[in-house]
């Protein structure tokens, strides 16, 4: 599956902060009717830990719907690696288009950052290896796009996107289609071209699958030892894709055994914002 790109999510994008303002204004931002409505004003937005730097698009869509007038200066793009202390960019325009649209863009930009500087620890991991570490579906609601595309921006890969564009076929699909066999077959059938892959247990069931015609095989908590003799049995006839209960520590000898791809939830589920901060001045 190929991954994302920012020409891929321009509706995308728009809507998520459409979602987003709406959510968070409301009928109309009460505080900023404090600040004339001429009034200008500069902010600038800092990261106070080090990070990888992900959202400038959803940032920027957030200020351009509030109000035109906002000019949003970036010194840093997405993907890049960041200092603490390190200002990512500077605004300016109408004092009420910047406090209202604060929170909104920095949501966005410390959740995506978290995402990427996240996948970025992880892709440092393993490099070397040649394996690809792969997402999941474990994504916020209303953001899986966004996310998906912040693995990116940390040097990791997207697996599928939804439960359309490929099929992944696994121990309780297998029961109900009658076995192995059966369900990669119809699985051909019913949707041609659609990229095909199963779930494993042991060795005999990869057996199965290869002769089946997966074009993926995922290998459910198998041993390292199963791995690699799975790698030797496969010899390129499908991808493999290593996959459940894989942290940190076990990450890189998983990686060593051969395996084309590793899936791991971690990298959009278990995220902390990265801490920002953004600073007025008129």
């Amino acid at each position: 599956m190929p991954n994302l790109t920012l020409a891929d999510l321009t509706a995308e994008i728009e809507s998520n902060v459409r979602r987003a303002l709406a959510e968070d204004i409301g009928s109309g931002d009460i505080t900023v009717q404090l600040i004339p409505a001429e009034r200008l004003a500069h902010a600038s937005v800092i990261t106070r830990e080090m990070a990888v730097v992900c959202g400038t698009a959803w940032v920027n869509a957030v200020f351009r719907q509030l109000d035109p007038r906002v000019a949003v200066h970036w010194q840093v793009n997405d993907g890049d690696r960041v200092a603490p202390n390190q200002t990512l960019f500077h605004l300016e325009g109408p004092a009420r288009a910047l406090l209202s649209g604060e929170r909104s863009a920095l949501n966005f930009l410390q959740t995506l950052s978290a995402v990427a500087t996240r996948c970025r620890h992880y892709a440092d991991l393993v490099e070397g290896t040649g394996v690809k570490l792969l997402d999941t579906r474990k994504t916020l609601p209303g953001l899986r796009l966004a996310q998906k595309y912040a693995v990116t921006c940390g040097g990791c890969h997207n697996h599928r996107i939804g439960l359309y564009d490929a099929f992944l076929i696994k121990e309780n699909h297998i029961a109900a289609c009658g076995g192995i066999a059966q369900a990669i077959q119809t699985a051909h059938h019913i949707a041609p071209g659609k990229p095909v892959e199963v779930e494993v247990e042991s060795l005999d069931e990869l057996k199965e699958a290869l002769d089946a015609g997966a074009d993926i095989i995922m290998l459910d908590e198998l041993s390292l030892a199963d791995m690699r003799t799975a790698v030797t049995l496969t010899a390129g006839r499908a991808k493999l894709e290593a996959s459940g209960g894989i942290n940190e520590t076990t990450l890189r000898g998983i990686a060593e055994t051969g395996v084309d791809y590793i899936s791991l939830g971690t990298l959009t589920k278990d995220i902390k914002a990265v801490d920002l901060s953004m600073r007025l001045s008129l």
